[in-house]
């Protein structure tokens, strides 16, 4: 990152930083005093100035970027804190550019402060204060709004982590004040992503005006020869053709995709939004096969973003990390058998944690489409949250709301999905049927 800040070097910063409380010769405390000298200001050996002299370098760049020195001083001040600092890789080569330039923007300043503040905690905690138990999470109040950090070990190695991320150097700078434990990548609060998405979204839709859409047979779900009479589609509209007309394989059974609110530029990115979902996916941590998955299935993701593009809306059951660990050779052996998979954990509605919540406390029972035709979702209220499937093949919703963007929706589940062993066959009935032909309303052409 550029080292010039607001007109001055990093470096002059700090020593006009350490000029200002040469005056204040170092005390010697006991960890959980503070250490501020008579004055109010802080001395040269607290934490503070630990980070803007350590090896964290882009993370000191980025505080003094966001305007919080006087902040920390405070919160030095007032409390013994601990700081989780990302390794400067992390900042520059492992994030996206998109979302860098987003942070360092001057409008988005309350965003980078939130997200540096997620960093830090108003208390001090050692790498022997972690929870002995794997299963085990703690929680911590930050100094971001709203924020908390779960500490935890993994199980097997026993490394500790805060939220998903390792921390890769436990106690790295430790002073009477607080200390740092270095970790190996950027805690990016939900918040933060949801107003990174949400501006890029509007940027991809702006000045789009609503064209007219093509108008479809109902007896043969095919286009019309003209389409001069067709109706304005209002943008965010749904679209014309049904979603299994959309994903049809041939021409012959779908001559073309109707176009969606947007017309042929499109309303709505798709690819942008199944993009940001993914990211959401990563950083939001445990589901990195699941994120794996899309990223390299690129007809999967490619699709996906065709039909939010042209108007649909998903929702995408996400199993973790844990789910996906237990699936076996033979499940993922077969040929196009990762796609069938995550084709049946799509649904082709939008669906939030609170609307399937109430669907399944009011019905008993409710089944999902989804986009392996012609499977379904079962879906029912047990121990007050949403199960899926049904004995050993059920999932739980376990991570509600991962991402929500009014488009596409992830909710996070404890288990991978398959269709009931019913589903595969459909059985004919024996003997002769009479077919009985409904009369039609309206009149014929």
């Amino acid at each position: 990152m550029d080292r010039c800040i607001y007109g001055r070097s990093a470096v002059s910063f700090f020593f006009f930083f350490l000029l200002l409380t040469a005056s204040a010769l170092p005390q010697t405390l006991e960890p959980g005093h503070h250490n501020i000298t008579g004055s109010g200001q802080i001395n040269s050996n607290s934490v503070l100035v630990a980070l803007l002299d350590s090896r964290y370098t882009e993370l000191a760049e980025l505080v003094e970027k966001a305007l919080l020195l006087q902040t920390l001083e405070d919160a030095v001040g007032r409390h013994n804190i601990t700081i989780f600092a990302p390794r400067n890789e992390a900042l520059e080569r492992d994030l996206d550019p998109d979302f860098k330039r987003f942070l360092l923007q001057p409008g988005n300043l309350k965003s980078l402060q939130t997200l540096l503040l997620s960093h830090i905690i108003p208390t001090r905690v050692g790498s022997t204060q972690w929870p002995e138990e794997s299963s085990k999470r703690v929680k911590h109040v930050t100094l971001g709004p709203g924020q908390v950090l779960h500490l935890s070990k993994t199980k097997g190695n026993g490394n500790i982590l805060v939220n998903s991320a390792v921390i890769t150097r436990p106690d790295d700078l430790t002073r009477t004040d607080g200390l740092i434990h270095g970790i190996e990548r950027l805690l990016i609060p939900r918040s933060v992503q949801e107003d990174f998405n949400r501006q890029r979204n509007l940027r991809s839709i702006s000045a789009v005006l609503p064209e007219g859409a093509p108008e479809i047979d109902p007896r043969t779900n095919r286009l019309k020869k003209s389409t001069a009479a067709a109706a304005a589609v209002p943008a965010g509209a749904p679209p014309v053709l049904p979603i299994q007309s959309a994903m049809a394989p041939g021409p012959s059974l779908a001559p073309a995709p109707a176009p969606g609110p947007g017309g042929p530029r499109h309303h709505f990115n798709g690819e942008a939004q199944v993009k940001d979902f993914i990211h959401t996916l990563l950083h939001y941590g445990g589901y990195n096969e699941m994120a794996d998955i899309l990223v390299n299935l690129t007809s999967l993701a490619t699709e996906m973003g065709r039909l939010v593009s042209e108007g649909y809306v998903l929702t995408v059951l996400a199993p973790n990390d844990e789910a996906m660990a237990k699936l076996t050779t033979d499940q993922l052996s077969e040929p196009g058998a990762p796609e069938q998979i995550m084709y049946y954990h799509i649904i082709p509605e939008y669906q939030t944690e609170e609307s399937m919540y109430n669907s399944v406390r009011r019905f008993g029972k409710v089944k999902y489409e989804t986009l392996r035709f012609p499977h379904k979702v079962a879906a029912k209220e047990a121990d007050g949250s949403v199960k899926f499937g049904s004995g050993d093949r059920s999932a739980y919703l376990f991570d509600p709301d991962i991402y929500t963007d009014g488009r596409i929706s992830v909710q996070g589940i404890d288990g991978v999905l398959f269709p009931e062993e019913g589903e595969e066959t459909v059985k004919k009935p024996s003997g002769s049927v009479k077919k009985v032909v409904q009369p039609r309303r309206g009149t014929f052409d």
